[in-house]
Order: C-alpha cells, then structure tokens, then sequence
C-alpha cells in the first residue's frame, strides 16, 4: 500500500450520528436517513481493524492522529476503544507515536471512563456552551432536560484525573451576546484551552435559522474575549482562532481548515466504513468510496477529494480574493459561502462581515504579538505591552464615537458594555 502524498485525518464516527442528547443545532442527527436500513449503527471491529491498519501504514508517519467522534463516542463503550488501543499498537512501526482525539458531550463520563483516557494519553473535547442559562436553551436530552450540570460533572471528573482536555463551544445567536460571561466562566472552572465554533445553519437561499449567530455578532464576540484575553491571559488560556492567527501572522500555515487556502485533507469515515469529504458535507455526493471496497489512501488522493479541497481556493470571488485579510480568512469554511458579494457574485461567506471585523481590528495587535513571540519574549512581558496598546486605542472613547472594534457604528450602540 502507497502512502498518502501528505498527511490526512480522518475523524471516525463509530457510533455514526447515534447521540444520548438532542442539540437544537446539531447538524449530524439527521444523518441517520443515509442509512435507512441500518439498526444500531456500531461499527465493527472488522472495519475497525481494517481502519486502524490501513489508516497507519499510508500516513508518511511518524506522528499518527486519530479523532473519534459522534454523534456521542461514548455509546459505543469502552470495550471498542480499548481494542482500538490494542489494534494501534499491534500495527504502529516502532519509534511511532499515536495520538487520540476524543469528542464528547460529557454526559457519561465517569471514573473508569477518566482512568482510561488518562492511561492511554486521550485528548478530550467538551461541547460546553458557557453558564447554564446560556447552555441549557439548546443543549438538551431526549426529554428536553437540561444537560449543563451533568456536562459540568464531567468536565470536574477530567479534571479530577488530569486528563488532556479542550472545551469546544458552540457560538450560537445568544452566547454571542454574553462575550465575557462565557468566557469568565471557562476561566472560573479553570478551562486552559478552548474552541469557539460559530453556529451556522443555512436553511436555503441566503436564509439561516433563528439560532444562527449574526455574523456581526460573532465578531463583536471574538474581539471582546480577545481584549480579555491579550491583557490578561496571554501564556495562561489558549483560544485555537487566536493562536492560530498568530501564527499565520508568523508565516505559519494554519492547522484549523477552515482558515487553510484548500482544504480536502480531514475527512471523516462513518461506522459503516464509509469516507465522506468532510464532516459537513456528508451526503451522497461527497462520498468517496468505502474501506472495503476501495483502499483509504485511494480514496484520500482521488480526483475528486483533491478537486473538493481546491475549490475552497478557486471558487473564490473576487471580493474574496482582492480582500485585505484573505490571507487569514481564505473565505472561511466552504459550507457558509451562500451569500453574494456587494457586486453580485457568489460565493461570499456567511460570516465575511464578522470576520472582517475582527481580522483587521486585532491586526494591530497581532503584528505585535507575533513580533514579541519571534523575540522569544515571556508572556508577563507581551501581556504588559498589549495592556498598554489596548489602553491607547480604548482609553478615551465616548459613547457617541466611532466604536473601535471597525463595525462604524457608534460606541454606545456596539461595544460598550462588552468590553471591561
């Protein structure tokens, strides 16, 4: 078997879109109409294992990342993890390190469930979306309970046990509005590393659901946590969007696709052995192939994976490609590009608006960031000249001037009241 030309990931649903919980905007639930037929939706360990040898002898090695998500992972039991550790380690060349990636609600974690996470060096992602009047209006069961303190649970219980973990939190059309709260409360249960995903659910045309988040909104969002996070955190809390946009700053390529120039490279294979092009495009059309039928890395180099990848750069319109921070942006992820651009053209992202603003208000400070990191500055020193740099643009706004944040509207009516 070929290896792949570059590195790839694949994130595997082994319980495919099964979930003990009933997320108002989880775009993965109605998924199960692909497979009408199908009962319990539990991979084997035949494809498993079929996965996990195929999977590691055509990455060009030697670190191999493997992502397991849902639906909700945990359905699946502990028994299927931990022979998809024994499997890891009966085909990994020696001198060869795996690593994994595990994406849960937090609803069933316990000790045993922690023990073993912590044994085998598990990275854990927390779907949290801030306090619990904010999480608990779309983050329910089955029976439409509130979910927020048994998630809460389970964040302590990875705590207790010391295992690796990351809080991923949905940026909806009300968590938007409370910019520091939910990032204060991150901070408060002493969350190191966290995700901010913009909900956005195009429901046809130039249309989205009511709990989409503005794309305004969203930016406004990001530039009050980042004032937060510049003067106070630097070196303490990691925000992927932030760090990833310092390193581009540097000259370092993005590790989040959504900010990459092409993507195509993290795909996303379901329980039936199935590989699609990417989490959000899972449907018919974007279906590769099948572990058994086709091999992985044939399926990762095909045509249409490498075409798929590449038009999130030559699809690019124009207003896109002439743009100040497209070297940022790329146009964001390819499934919120449903609205035109000011000259009629299509293609323009959802949330341009919003990333716009934020993009070119933390230029300032990123030109300075990057700067300081590149003289290996500590972060108590890079956090003192970003205080004094914040100051000099905030100090003296009125409620009738222009708000700094770039949105030409007035302080008063935009950032005021989310900045501290």
């Amino acid at each position: 078997m070929k290896n792949a030309a570059v590195p790839f990931h694949v994130m595997v649903k082994p319980i495919g879109p099964i979930c003990n919980l009933a997320c108002s905007y989880c775009f993965y639930l109605d998924k199960k109409s692909l497979y009408p037929q199908e009962k319990n939706f539990r991979m084997s360990e035949e494809f498993l294992e079929d996965f996990i040898r195929q999977y590691i002898k055509c990455q060009p090695g030697p670190v191999v990342s493997f992502a397991w998500q849902g639906g909700e992972p945990t359905l699946r039991g502990m028994d299927f993890f931990e022979k998809a550790v024994e499997l890891q380690n009966k085909y990994v060349p020696e001198g060869w390190q795996v690593q994994n990636a595990f994406q849960t609600n937090g609803i069933l974690l316990n000790d045993e469930w922690c023990e073993f996470f912590k044994e085998n060096d598990f990275l854990v992602g927390i779907s949290i979306d801030g306090p619990a009047e904010l999480h608990d209006v779309y983050r329910s069961d089955k029976e439409g309970h509130p979910t927020h303190k048994r998630v809460l649970n389970g964040l302590h219980l990875l705590q207790e046990h010391r295992v690796e973990y990351n809080v991923l939190c949905a940026v909806n059309n009300l968590n938007a509005m409370y910019p520091l709260e939910v990032y204060r409360f991150f901070k408060d249960e002493g969350v190191r590393y966290i995700q901010f995903i913009p909900i956005v659910e195009h429901i046809g045309s130039a249309k989205v659901s009511p709990r989409t988040v503005r794309a305004e909104d969203y930016g406004r969002f990001l530039i009050a946590v980042f004032n937060e996070w510049v003067r106070n955190d630097i070196g303490r809390v990691f925000v992927q969007v932030f760090e990833e946009c310092v390193g581009l700053w540097m000259g370092v390529g993005p590790a989040l696709c959504t900010l990459g120039e092409i993507c195509g490279r993290a795909m996303i294979m379901e329980h039936s052995g199935d590989l699609y092009s990417c989490d959000h495009f899972v449907s018919p059309e974007y279906k590769l192939g099948n572990i058994q039928e086709e091999t992985l890395v044939d399926m990762v180099e095909s045509p249409k994976q490498k075409k798929f990848g590449q038009d999130k750069r030559d699809a690019l319109p124009r207003y896109c490609r002439e743009c100040d921070v497209r070297f940022i942006c790329n146009g964001g992820c390819p499934k919120d590009r449903f609205l035109q651009t000011p000259d009629g053209e299509g293609g323009l992202n959802y949330l341009c608006a919003g990333y716009k603003q934020f993009f070119n208000y933390t230029a300032v400070f990123m030109r300075e960031i990057a700067r300081m990191v590149g003289q290996k500055r500590s972060p108590l020193f890079m956090r003192e000249k970003m205080r004094e740099l914040h100051s000099s643009i905030w100090k003296n706004v009125g409620r009738n001037d222009p708000c700094p944040c770039g949105s030409g509207k007035k302080y008063k009516k935009c950032c005021q009241g989310r900045q501290s």
